[in-house]
């Protein structure tokens, strides 16, 4: 057998997932053998632009926001659109950190609010990428598909005239007859799951078709997380909750200390479930250069759905519950100090828990602690009482720096505590920080010398306030808390599905290649059959030539190469000068020979 590669001239078409160049031969000579072995529709030069008026105005933009160039170029703007959402607060996501950014940086601010870069995924912009993005993908993937079904219904187009001029070819001669050898390639064909059939004196055979649902696959997978990207925004809801060792939650508005949602979430579509914290364990590596790394963080959950009964859950890091369709995610850890307060004539006014929140790994912890009502100083006159409370649960020792601990478990506690009497400023009806103490209207306690009380204390105890006053106990009960999150994402499962879809339709496209293959026997003038065998894809590839030759040597075993004889001519070698041109010289006259050289 011999091998003859011809030139082949290159028609370039754009694919959005691929983005590859096809090197097919002149549409002129192939005819519809040659024909885009793609969906993907060819770009239209828009120079000039239209000449019929509005509507062909329209049919112009249509053809430009379908086209896949403007696709990949909506996609680019869509992905460099999220990059400020993801560096900038958002509002939707934490309006605390966004005031501070806004206090940090008083000149951008302005800037930032009229490019709404603190609502991005809400902004007009994104949403006009968005929406066009969308309608794009459904403007171009609804005629590809289309397009897609009629092939599949369709048979491989017949053998162009002259099989020479495409990429991969070989030829040779057979004593077997022309029909023997055309129901011999067909058979090795249908055995290697090509799609073929007869068409004059040639086989057409066609494979690959998976390329192209790969590509349609990955343009709807596209469409389906566009929508559940959607989804999940208008439909989402997100609260967080703060327990403390002993107590619970009930999945109702009130009950959150923080809670948004998206523009069509509707407070009734809570899950009404509840749950109560039985107990946190937090272990911590002890030596080595990761001391204080946690080991174990979790939480012991008893909970239960509206007339179930109650069930025992534990609650890890990435290991939600997952109750009513909603997930719960354990997120932060703190201590919560046991403090009792008396006023001066030895009446408990508060008695509980105070959590404090942590500010380094460590977890050294700040906080306050109110009392609002029921304390009367030594007069009888109602006042407030605040502390300000500063925790370590590992202090270093007295005279050993600051106030800072040195491991998040509680090896060492110490609290230290400074207080306040006066108006905390509670019912002035502005939203006011648990956390933190209105010192506006308060006035710092001091000692018999003058100086501002503050005490350093162990658990156990106890501060006493000047003037009888009273006192603030440090009990040795020491709680833990938990910070959870409860989340609705009604469109996660979809986006997952999505994205799966993606890969295995980027995966299809990129590694199937679609190629056809024409077997052609013909009776030459010597009597012998003429083989002829010659494939198309839809890249330049070193596999459409492996794959060829390894067809032809089936196809050989059952039509082996003739004795040898005169050199092959193709039948349509009368037709083709190129051929002609490229053959052989007959061998010259001795006589002549000799004469040249002389």
């Amino acid at each position: 057998m011999s091998k003859t590669d011809t030139d082949t001239t290159t028609d370039t078409t754009t694919d959005t997932t691929t983005d590859t160049t096809d090197t097919t031969t002149d549409a002129h000579e192939l005819g519809e053998a040659g024909s885009q072995l793609s969906t993907a529709p060819r770009e239209e030069s828009a120079v000039g632009g239209p000449t019929l008026g509005v509507v062909g105005w329209i049919r112009w933009f249509w053809r430009q926001l379908t086209s896949m160039r403007v696709a990949l170029i909506l996609l680019f703007l869509l992905s460099l659109g999220a990059i400020p959402g993801s560096l900038i607060p958002q509002n939707g996501a934490d309006e605390l950190k966004v005031q501070t950014f806004k206090k940090a940086h008083e000149t951008l601010t302005p800037i930032y609010e009229k490019l709404q870069l603190f609502d991005v995924y809400s902004s007009v912009w994104f949403s006009a990428i968005y929406i066009l993005l969308f309608v794009s993908l459904i403007g171009c993937i609804v005629p590809r598909t289309g397009q897609f079904v009629g092939q599949l219904r369709g048979l491989p187009p017949g053998a162009p005239g002259r099989l020479t001029r495409l990429p991969a070819y070989t030829t040779w001669r057979t004593e077997a007859e022309p029909e023997q050898v055309r129901e011999a390639a067909l058979a090795v064909f249908k055995e290697r799951r090509f799609r073929a059939h007869t068409v004059k004196d040639a086989v057409a055979a066609e494979k690959g078709y998976l390329r192209e649902a790969g590509n349609l696959l990955f343009h709807i997978a596209l469409i389906v997380m566009l929508v559940a990207f959607a989804w999940g925004q208008l439909f989402k809801s997100e609260g967080g909750k703060l327990i403390i060792e002993g107590d619970g939650f009930s999945n109702t508005l009130t009950q959150y200390d923080d809670f948004k949602s998206g523009s069509l979430y509707s407070t009734d579509d809570l899950a009404p479930f509840s749950f109560q914290l039985d107990s946190f364990t937090g272990t911590y590596e002890k030596t080595g250069p990761q001391r204080g790394t946690p080991r174990t963080f979790e939480a012991a959950v008893t909970y239960s759905e509206a007339g179930g009964t109650d069930k025992k859950a534990v609650i890890r890091v990435n290991e939600p519950l997952e109750v009513g369709g909603s997930k719960v995610y354990l997120i932060a850890h703190g201590y919560a100090p046991v403090v009792t307060v008396k006023d001066g004539r030895g009446k408990v006014v508060f008695h509980g828990a105070v959590p404090l929140l942590p500010f380094d790994n460590n977890i050294t912890s700040t906080g306050a602690i109110k009392v609002m009502d029921g304390y009367r100083d030594k007069n009888g006159k109602k006042e407030q009482l605040g502390f300000q409370a500063f925790f370590v649960p590992t202090f270093a020792g007295a005279g050993k720096g600051d106030m800072f601990s040195q491991f998040p478990a509680l090896d060492f506690p110490v609290m230290a505590l400074t207080g306040y009497h006066g108006d905390l400023r509670v019912d002035s009806g502005l939203p006011q920080n648990v956390y933190q103490l209105d010192k506006s209207k308060m006035t710092q306690f001091k000692d018999k010398d003058g100086n501002k009380l503050a005490q350093r204390m162990l658990p156990g105890e106890t501060m006493t306030l000047p003037d009888g006053a009273g006192s603030i106990t440090f009990e040795k009960d020491i709680k833990e808390w938990a910070s959870f999150q409860v989340s609705q994402q009604p469109g996660n499962g979809l986006a997952l599905a999505g994205a799966i879809a993606a890969i295995a339709g980027l995966s299809g496209s990129l590694f199937i290649q679609r190629r056809r293959v024409w077997v052609r026997a013909v009776r030459s003038e010597d009597g012998v059959t003429v083989v002829e065998m010659a494939g198309l894809g839809r890249s330049e590839s070193a596999k459409l030539p492996e794959e060829l030759a390894d067809l032809a040597l089936s196809l050989h075993a059952q039509a082996p190469t003739a004795p040898t004889g005169p050199e092959p001519t193709a039948p349509e070698a009368a037709e083709d000068p190129a051929p002609q041109a490229a053959e052989e010289p007959a061998e010259a006259d001795p006589a002549e020979a000799e004469g040249a050289e002389k």
